[in-house]
């Protein structure tokens, strides 16, 4: 019964994470000017999110404390797919030149909006879904500069593991892929220091989940492979040639783009470290161009060495 219960709590959490809310101050009018996607979701899923800054599992240690272990003591405990903590509230001002490096981005839940049918009317909502993905869906190594023109924090990302494929899967059992990412972000901060309560925000580009050199299971791809259903020529031919199974033969490579909201919680100025949460909105797979994509909301936590 307690275990049913808690679950129940947890799962009501996770869901209330998700709706839309109203909040006052600086934080209402950054995240107002967020993408149409973003704005459903509102400002209560980066709160929501703030529930993983003030309740770290067990297992999670500082980023000093797991350079100490060696290999064996990290393989098979999961501590590779996880960001390091942060302790302190502390402020660090940067300085000209400043860089941002060993960024840690982990997803902690995931939503994908649907169309949810109801008294004769279909309205869209983000659905919780469930990550099938084994534990390789954490950014890591990410870096890139950091401009403080106008008094502002601006940075800009320029490398590191900043992809990762993902799967979810919806409650009905339909699982969506996408490609996990930050590339070329451009976060704009609203403020000259890193302090609890900082908060950085932008768009980044999201590539298509999979590469010209894909096969799908017909033998077609973008840059290489078939140009049409080799089995279903009947379909393909004619006056009409293959305009039923148009978007399925025409490959196509497209890079979307995608949103992500940032708010510091944890300061360390004696490690230059800095860690909080993070809400971020991006399309899903297209397979190639066939399929129209969903969109998918994640949210957890960050981490993140000022050099």
């Amino acid at each position: 019964m307690k275990l049913a219960a808690a679950c129940t709590v947890a799962f009501a959490a996770s869901a209330n994470a998700f709706a839309p809310s109203n909040m006052a101050g600086n934080r209402a009018t950054q995240l107002n000017a967020m993408k149409d996607d973003m704005a459903k979701v509102g400002a209560a899923a980066l709160a929501g999110a703030a529930i993983f800054g003030a309740t770290l599992p067990a297992q999670a240690i500082t980023k000093s404390e797991l350079n100490q272990l060696s290999y064996l003591q990290v393989k098979g405990t999961g501590l590779a797919n996880r960001c390091s903590e942060v302790v302190g509230e502390d402020t660090i001002t940067p300085k000209s030149g400043s860089r941002l490096v060993d960024m840690c981005i982990e997803p902690k839940a995931w939503a994908v909006e649907e169309e949810i049918g109801k008294a004769g009317k279909t309205e869209k909502k983000f659905v919780n879904s469930k990550v099938m993905t084994r534990q390789t869906y954490t950014l890591e190594g990410i870096e890139g500069s950091i401009k403080t023109d106008g008094g502002a924090i601006t940075f800009v990302e320029e490398e590191g593991i900043d992809y990762a494929p993902t799967t979810v899967q919806l409650p009905g059992g339909e699982r969506v892929p996408f490609l996990f990412t930050v590339k070329e972000l451009v976060a704009k901060g609203n403020g000259g220091a890193f302090k609890p309560g900082f908060q950085m925000g932008g768009d980044f580009s999201v590539p298509s989940y999979r590469t010209g050199l894909f096969l799908d299971p017909k033998g077609r791809g973008g840059t290489t492979g078939y140009d049409m259903a080799v089995a279903l020529p009947g379909l393909q031919s004619g006056e009409e040639g293959d305009a039923e199974l148009f978007k399925e033969n025409n490959k196509t490579f497209e890079v979307g783009q995608g949103r992500i909201e940032m708010e510091v919680n944890k300061v360390n100025a004696d490690e230059s470290e800095i860690g909080g949460v993070f809400v971020a909105s991006q399309p899903g797979d297209t397979d190639m161009g066939s399929k129209v994509p969903k969109k998918i909301l994640t949210k957890g936590i960050f981490y993140a060495k000022i050099q």
